[in-house]
């Protein structure tokens, strides 16, 4: 028996002459969280669309939980639940109300409803107000009843589009956890959204998706992997000390394939020494690898250099070293991992955190 509980190959759609989804491939394993990470506008709320069987597609094939979505939707729709962007509840109801109707409509048996509901408010920490108006709730406690209300029917794969959006730091992280116990109860979770943050805190894997496609997926550690190794970053007190620690450092190295300074802006890349001469496959080698780092956008980024490393206290007592020696201090420095970000920039061209309103219609 597979555990893939979610699958789509070639997955296509378009409204109109503009294509949405270009060959979409995916795949949930049952009892893993897989989040598809990427800029409003990407393909992602249309994605969950049409996997949960709201929207048609144009080309390409989807199953969940074994069934195919286009032929057998009502079977899909029995083995899912959907939490969508905005929350689906009853505002003049209590939270008791909201959610003994659902279960009601779920078809749980009448003599199960009583006890499901009062399970599900406790577990989303909503017995206290289970008699107060839906209308009365914050915006936190409005999300964690609409995902309970997702729990009702005990859902093979519970699809999340964005759903902390527009949540304060604090209650998103308190959906984060529930979202966690939900997982350990065995249900698979489709998890989209554009916090970078999110995606690496709950995901087993992530798939970035930009433009209708997608570009990469993997771990969150894999994904890293993909654009080096950590850096130690320095700040320098002016321009001109960055630039003399660039060109010393580089004429040292050159562990770039091509020339640097052909780079600009954010992707700018500086070689720099390492302790392997044998370049790697990607054109750079050992653990110093080709970091990407600020470069001409503003006079601040200027002043910031980038030393790839393999995170060891000796190297990075070493590369200081190698920087005291151009006779330049820096003004701070700090070691800084790769970040899903720093992937998407890399593989896209641009962050995953733009906020610009397109995915109304996606």
């Amino acid at each position: 028996m597979t555990d893939v509980v979610v699958s789509a190959e070639g997955l296509r759609k378009s409204y109109g002459t503009t294509p949405v989804l270009e060959g979409v491939d995916l795949t949930l394993h049952r009892g893993e969280v897989l989040a598809l990470l990427g800029p409003n506008g990407a393909g992602k709320t249309t994605t969950v669309k049409i996997l949960s069987t709201l929207l048609p597609f144009d080309g390409g094939t989807a199953t969940v939980a074994g069934f195919d979505v286009a032929r057998d939707a009502a079977q899909v729709r029995r083995a899912i639940s959907l939490t969508g962007q905005q929350v689906a509840l009853d505002l003049k109801q209590t939270g008791l109300e909201n959610l003994t109707m659902i279960a009601r409509l779920s078809r749980i048996p009448r003599r199960q409803v009583r006890a499901r509901v009062a399970e599900l408010l406790a577990g989303v920490g909503l017995a206290d107000v289970a008699d107060r108006r839906v209308a009365t709730y914050s915006g936190g406690m409005r999300r964690r009843l609409d995902l309970a209300a997702g729990l009702v029917a005990r859902p093979q794969v519970l699809f999340l589009d964005e759903p902390t959006t527009g949540l304060d730091p604090r209650s998103r992280r308190d959906l984060w956890e529930l979202v966690r116990e939900v997982v350990a109860g065995g249900t698979s979770l489709f998890l989209t959204t554009q916090y970078l943050e999110e995606a690496d805190e709950l995901a087993d894997r992530i798939a970035l998706i930009d433009g209708g496609r997608v570009a990469a997926e993997g771990t969150a550690d894999e994904l890293k992997r993909r654009v080096g190794e950590a850096r130690v970053e320095l700040e320098l007190a002016t321009p001109a000390d960055a630039l003399r620690v660039r060109s010393a450092l580089r004429v040292r190295s050159a562990l770039l394939a091509g020339d640097p300074s052909t780079l600009s802006g954010a992707q700018r890349a500086v070689a720099l020494p390492g302790p392997d001469n044998v370049v790697g496959g990607d054109g750079v080698s050992g653990a110093q690898r080709a970091a990407v780092l600020p470069g001409p956008d503003s006079a601040e980024e200027e002043k910031l250099v980038g030393l790839p490393t393999d995170g060891s206290l000796a190297h990075v007592r070493e590369l200081l070293a190698r920087v005291e020696a151009t006779g330049v201090v820096p003004t701070s420095w700090k070691l800084r991992e790769p970040t899903l970000d720093d992937v998407f920039l890399t593989l896209t061209g641009h962050a995953a955190t733009t906020h610009e309103d397109q995915e109304k219609a996606a």
